[in-house]
């Protein structure tokens, strides 16, 4: 039987932004991810959440889908999806950029594949480990769509690599990595001292904010 690894992208940052981030969620198509997914959904039910593609940024400042949500319960709701996150079978990493150390668009570009290509390197073998590698990014930023492709069909035979466009709203996975890509923002603003009255209603202080979720989050690092 064939072994397939999923790759979901997921990006923080723009063109005004300071700080740009790229996060890749591993995950083997063989292990079972339908029984935290059915928990979550019907913790939502239980709840009487109703249940949208989680988008951790708008889930915290009350936009979009949670505008009408009173900041107690996005933070259950939060929680809710940080816990099925835990029951995952799932690894990942995210590369953090200073935009300004690094420079425009094409450096970034650079950058982001060099760093890509260094990590299946270091994995190699586990990235060989599998027949297929099936890489999930929904296309939004430009320079993350040509420094994947290169550094992934560079790194690994093309003939291992599949493309699939892909909308947050339709893979789970997706919105883990979203989660995951505002996770390690938020501990970027703790350590430098940014971080937002809206982070602090989330998460409380730095040390809270380690305990509760960036460690947990991290023992699922590859």
């Amino acid at each position: 039987m064939p072994l397939d690894l999923s790759v979901m992208v997921d990006e923080s940052g723009s063109e005004d932004s300071r700080y740009y981030l790229v996060t890749l969620v591993f995950h083997d198509q063989g292990e079972n991810i339908a029984t935290p997914i059915a928990v979550y959904e019907a913790s939502l039910r239980e709840r009487g959440f109703d249940d949208v593609p989680f988008h951790a940024s708008p889930l915290m400042n009350g936009h979009d889908d949670y505008e009408n949500l009173d900041i107690e319960t996005r933070k259950r709701m939060f929680s809710a999806f940080f816990m099925m996150f835990q029951h995952m079978p799932v690894r990942y990493h995210t590369f953090f950029y200073v935009k300004r150390e690094v420079g425009g668009a094409d450096a970034l570009t650079a950058r982001i594949r060099r760093d890509i290509v260094n990590l299946i390197f270091d994995k190699l073998a586990y990235f060989q480990s599998y027949d297929s590698v099936k890489v999930y990014y929904d296309g939004g930023q430009g320079v993350v769509t040509k420094a994947i492709r290169d550094a992934v069909e560079y790194a690994l035979s093309k003939n291992a690599v599949v493309y699939r466009g892909a909308s947050p709203s339709q893979y789970r996975l997706l919105q883990v990595a979203d989660l995951l890509c505002t996770l390690e923002l938020t501990e970027a603003k703790y350590q430098r001292h940014e971080q937002t009255a809206t982070d602090e209603k989330v998460f409380g202080t730095h040390g809270r904010f380690k305990k509760l979720y960036l460690r947990v989050a991290r023992r699922k690092l590859l």
